[in-house]
């Protein structure tokens, strides 16, 4: 699909993006002296140094999930970049993708279609062509990871989140649900030192906010992944990142999933919306408030809400935040489940 050749240049196009990030630190802070300057050129040099070369193309993952379920099949699209397109694993079954159409089978009990249109490397500017792809296949919902090759490639945030923007409304008219994974923290990433490793963190937030903003607004639902994966992946590199300590690994992509499922399905309407239970973390807020509170709570959804039959009060438009109970969908799934006999499209 729309990975196909991506890959032979994967760690030279890494290499410019780390410097790039570099070159957004020594530029982006008033008070950076030329000695800063050189640390952060220096901790590029060395990120570049200590990352291996790409080794092989994400696993196809195109077919129908439960294909032995009954009822017509539900249509799932998956665009964005590398994480979307399960770059760093091995086995179809271990990319997001298939997790998540695995779990969505499941839980309906009906066939799940899934089509890959991530590209690796990717930045939100490269939405349209796969947003173009996808509805050639009529989806009844899209999930979108995108962001952090924005950070690293000095995107400006408003261009970024109007490339995005522009993907979830035009998917939205089309009657396609939205969901949208935000920007992961690049401040996890190993081989990017402090303070570059401060500064990643920062601008990836920022973007997650902004991204959360204009999603909802659009007529979207997001989850924030960067803090629900920031400290688990620190505090287990070994476990949570591929083998290029760049890219997450099954059991990363297994909690990501595991995330973003309870969205997709409350999406769909196949889940009972439920009263918050946590106040301060749920509940109705202005959106640009709930997008920073998202930030701060590992895998907050953030969907667009009403409050005494209005859309917006007086600081902007309603949103909803809700903390999910996260959907089992283990990176290994047992044999014959969905994932091992899907049928994919093009082979047998």
């Amino acid at each position: 699909m729309g990975d196909a050749g991506s890959v032979a240049p994967v760690r030279r196009q890494r290499a410019r993006q780390i410097a790039r990030l570099a070159a957004i630190g020594t530029g982006a802070t008033v008070a950076a002296t030329a000695a800063t300057g050189g640390v952060l050129l220096g901790q590029a040099r060395q990120a570049r140094r200590t990352i291996p070369m790409a080794q092989a193309p994400p696993p196809r993952i195109d077919g129908v999930y439960g294909a032995r379920l009954p009822g017509p099949p539900v249509t799932m699209v998956i665009l964005g970049d590398s994480s979307a397109a399960g770059y760093g694993v091995h086995r179809r079954r271990e990319t997001p993708g298939s997790l998540l159409a695995t779990g969505l089978s499941r839980r309906l009990h009906r066939p799940v279609r899934l089509h890959r249109f991530a590209v690796v490397g990717a930045l939100s500017s490269g939405l349209k062509p796969q947003v173009e792809s996808a509805l050639e296949v009529e989806p009844d919902v899209a999930v979108i990871l995108v962001g952090g090759n924005d950070v690293t490639n000095r995107t400006p945030f408003p261009v970024a989140v109007r490339y995005l923007v522009d993907a979830v409304r035009t998917l939205r008219a089309a009657g396609c649900e939205v969901v949208v994974g935000t920007c992961p923290d690049l401040g996890t990433i190993r081989p990017i030192q402090p303070p570059l490793r401060w500064l990643a963190r920062r601008w990836s937030r920022q973007l997650a906010a902004a991204q959360t903003v204009a999603v909802v607004e659009a007529g979207g639902r997001t989850v924030s992944l960067g803090d629900m994966l920031g400290p688990r992946f620190a505090a287990e590199p070994g476990r949570m990142f591929a083998w290029d300590r760049f890219h997450p690994s099954a059991e990363g992509y297994a909690i990501a999933a595991a995330a973003l499922l309870p969205t997709v399905l409350s999406a769909l309407g196949a889940v009972p919306e439920r009263r918050p239970v946590l106040p301060g973390v749920e509940g109705v807020r202005s959106l640009p408030e709930a997008a920073h509170q998202a930030a701060r709570y590992a895998g907050t959804e953030v969907s667009g809400a009403q409050l005494r039959g209005r859309d917006r009060g007086p600081g902007g438009r309603w949103a909803q935040l809700r903390r999910r109970a996260f959907f089992g969908v283990g990176a290994v799934p047992p044999t014959g489940s969905a994932a091992d006999s899907a049928t994919l499209e093009g082979t047998a």
